[in-house]
């Protein structure tokens, strides 16, 4: 026969009795020996265990991989957003695929080290006839999320009344405990999410079970050397917030793993693109700029710098997936309005995303006192021109350097008291049109812009003015139906809705 470690999955489902599991060669392991071992052959043969998360190559994987060789519980702090539930689950591809159980055991007992009664007992009555099943990797995994009515017998077991009364036994009887989560995650990865807002009085129930592996259920005298391996997630804010971790369940927990936000716009742009979800979206007829994809990974950047957001509580890297699903509709609902073919991204299309911004920021007081909406509005014009100077030439600079002004002819134009509507609606027919009626703006762009692409020429000629209202050379308002754009100065006396010039806070 073939030897146990080296049979495929379709032989070792043929194995249905104790005695043929031992003739195999099974060899009882631990879950954590389970995980090292699997992770050192995917090492060895240059596999990547967390495929798709991106930005931690160098930083939060390696420690994983090192806290699971050194066979720890693991507690990844980081704020939201930072693909801590994600790592977890993605820990079962380290597990083998089939494990063996005896059959009908509460606990998922291996045949080989049964823990409950129920499977001594049988062991013992039928030996190697003892039947038993397989368990898929997939089922090996339970996630539990830690709120403040959780209790003891959620997590580790209590004495059932029901059970005792219908079996006729007394509550002496091990029989009668109904177990909790941990227990029956025996032999599987078992994850506590946001773990602080777990009360205190029930993280000490743990201590047991990460120091010595056992449990004690209602004063029985019950020793269950559980084999489970553990991840926690919580975030830094929770400490002072909602709870805390106590000290010596910290201090139980043996690798604590600090995760991050992405370092780089490329690396935001690549963990959007990927979780984006665009099925059915005619993705052939919308053309997305990259600036446009930089831009949404700025207005991310730019809220976790803002003195307006709540910085501890941190911005998620869902804020730009669903700013970019909102971006990617805004095009599609103008494609299907005007009828047209095909259309480019506006700069105009990020009012869309102010829905998928305000959600998912938490704002301090003067935050609050501003409004959410505005605060995304400034939070989309801060990105705007952080990005304006990797393309075109700081307005500033060229003011104080009192160069040749590339801006002139069209702040000449605004000037004479022409304004410019950019509707959302608006056809690219009428939005070209729109954009040719000032003067040198074309010019501005196809002589600052590096291999421009010809379809992006509109794209960058509005981008040029809204970078120009962020350096407070024009007004822009924001319209129910679009953005108008005007003279600074004569904006300055009209009456009605304030520019958006007035809650800039870099405003000069």
């Amino acid at each position: 026969m073939i030897a146990y470690n080296k049979m495929a999955a379709s032989d070792l489902l043929k194995i249905s009795t104790l005695g043929e599991l031992k003739a195999a060669g099974y060899e009882s392991k631990s879950i954590k020996e389970e995980l090292r071992q699997n992770l050192i052959k995917k090492i060895s043969a240059g596999e990547n265990v967390f495929e798709g998360i991106w930005g931690y190559e160098d930083t939060v994987i390696p420690d994983i991989e090192r806290a699971i060789l050194s066979r720890h519980n693991i507690n990844l702090l980081g704020l939201r957003g930072q693909a801590k539930t994600r790592i977890a689950r993605m820990m079962t591809a380290l597990l083998d695929e089939y494990v063996p159980v005896v059959a009908g055991s509460e606990l998922n007992d291996d045949p080989l080290a049964p823990l409950t009664s129920y499977s001594v007992e049988l062991i013992k009555q039928k030996g190697d006839h003892t039947s038993i099943s397989w368990w898929h990797r997939a089922d090996r995994y339970t996630e539990k999320l830690a709120t403040p009515d959780v209790s003891v017998a959620d997590l580790i077991g209590d004495v059932d009344p029901i059970k005792a009364a219908t079996m006729k036994l007394s509550y002496n009887d091990e029989r009668v405990i109904h177990y909790g989560l941990v227990p029956r995650s025996h032999r599987s990865i078992f994850v506590i999410n946001e773990l602080p807002d777990l009360q205190a009085r029930i993280q000490v129930a743990l201590f047991n079970i990460l120091q010595e592996g056992d449990i004690q259920i209602r004063g029985f005298k019950l020793r269950l050397p559980l084999d489970i391996q553990f991840v926690f997630t919580a975030n830094p804010e929770d400490y002072t917030n909602r709870g805390s971790i106590v000290t010596p369940l910290k201090d139980r927990i043996e690798s604590q793993i600090i995760t991050h936000y992405p370092k780089t716009i490329e690396i935001g742009k690549q963990i959007t693109a990927q979780e984006a979800k665009l099925d059915g979206k005619p993705l052939d007829k919308i053309h997305v700029p990259e600036l446009m994809k930089d831009l949404i990974e700025q207005i991310a950047i730019e809220a976790r710098h803002s003195e307006y957001v709540d910085e501890k509580s941190g911005v998620s890297a869902r804020l730009t997936i669903s700013a970019y699903e909102n971006l990617i509709s805004a095009a599609e609902r103008r494609l299907y309005k005007n009828k047209e073919e095909n259309t480019v991204v506006r700069i105009s299309d990020l009012i869309g995303i102010i829905p998928a911004i305000t959600g998912k920021v938490e704002l301090v007081y003067e935050g609050e006192q501003e409004g959410a909406g505005l605060v995304a509005y400034n939070l989309i014009g801060k990105a705007i021109r952080t990005l304006f100077v990797d393309y075109f030439p700081s307005p500033e600079q060229k003011k104080k350097d009192k160069e040749v002004n590339p801006y002139v002819l069209p702040l000449s134009w605004f000037g004479e008291g022409n304004t410019l509507d950019i509707l959302a609606s608006q056809s690219d027919k009428a939005y070209k049109s729109a954009l040719q009626e000032v003067p040198g703006l074309e010019e501005i762009v196809t002589s600052q812009v590096n291999q421009l692409n010809e379809k992006e020429k509109e794209f960058f000629m509005e981008f040029a003015l809204h970078g120009l209202a962020e350096f407070s050379q024009l007004s822009k308002k924001l319209l129910d139906t679009g953005m108008q754009f005007k003279d600074l100065f004569s904006s300055m006396f009209d009456i009605g809705a304030p520019d958006e010039d007035d809650f800039d806070e870099d405003d000069n």
